[in-house]
Formats: structure tokens, sequence, C-alpha cells
């Protein structure tokens, strides 16, 4: 596999990753709770990968700069800002949220799921227009 390949499997797990936690998030709404617990597995599983992927293409690549100049690059920088550093939460919050619900202590289960998850599904969203407005804009 080409390196420079990473950066597109990287949005790829995010947004898949995005659409996991929601459908991880209806499930759990809906009272699904074996096909939530099923989910967000997966949810963290293809996190995890991405991080991996991550880490490979950073530690080869180093840091890429955003080329671009003007109001752009200012929306940029702010995006990126709160995406490094609410991910840099992530795997903390999802770790302890899923020792919660696995051990079955759903009441703080919950409590820190309402923190996990909207920092969680914006970390993921945001991974995806990071990608986007670096490569392909």
């Amino acid at each position: 596999m080409d390196i420079h390949t990473l950066p597109a499997v990287n949005a790829t797990l995010n947004g898949t990753a995005a659409v996991l936690l929601v459908t991880g998030y209806t499930l759990i709404r809906r009272k699904q709770i074996q096909a939530h617990k099923r989910v967000m597995l997966t949810a963290f599983a293809v996190s995890v990968a991405f991080l991996i992927c991550y880490v490979i293409y950073h530690a080869q690549v180093g840091s890429v700069h955003y080329p671009k100049t003007g109001p752009i690059r200012v929306v940029y920088y702010t995006i990126l800002f709160t995406h490094t550093l609410l991910a840099a939460t992530v795997p903390v919050l999802a770790v302890i949220t899923l020792r919660r619900g696995l051990k079955g202590d759903y009441q703080r289960h919950r409590r820190i799921a309402r923190w996990t998850f909207p920092i969680w599904l914006y970390v993921s969203v945001t991974g995806v227009v990071v990608y986007l407005m670096l490569y392909q804009l």
C-alpha cells in the first residue's frame, strides 16, 4: 500500500465511525441494547484502526501544511484546532464509556456517554472535513 493513500483511508474510517455512532445512538434510543453494544464496539474498533493508520502516516510523512491563504485558512485551522483538542479526549472517554457499559454500570455509562457521544461524533465528522479541505479542495 502506498503511504499516500492513508489520508483517504483515515477519512473513510472517520466517516464510518460517524455513521456507526449515529446508528448506535439510534439503536439505544429504540432500546435495542445488544445491537447498540455491537455497533458501539465496532465504532471503537474502527476508531482504533484510524488511530493506527494516522500514526503510521504521520510517522512517515510528518506534518502536512495547509497551502491555501485567506479566510479559508482561518476556517481550516479553527476546525483543525478544535478537532485536535477534542480528539485527544476521545480515547479516554471512549474507553471509560465502553468499560462502564460492558460492566453493566448503566447509570454511570449514560452519564459519561452524554459527553462522549457528541465529542466523538464531532471528531469523526471534522476528521472528514479536515481531509476534504486539505486534500480535495
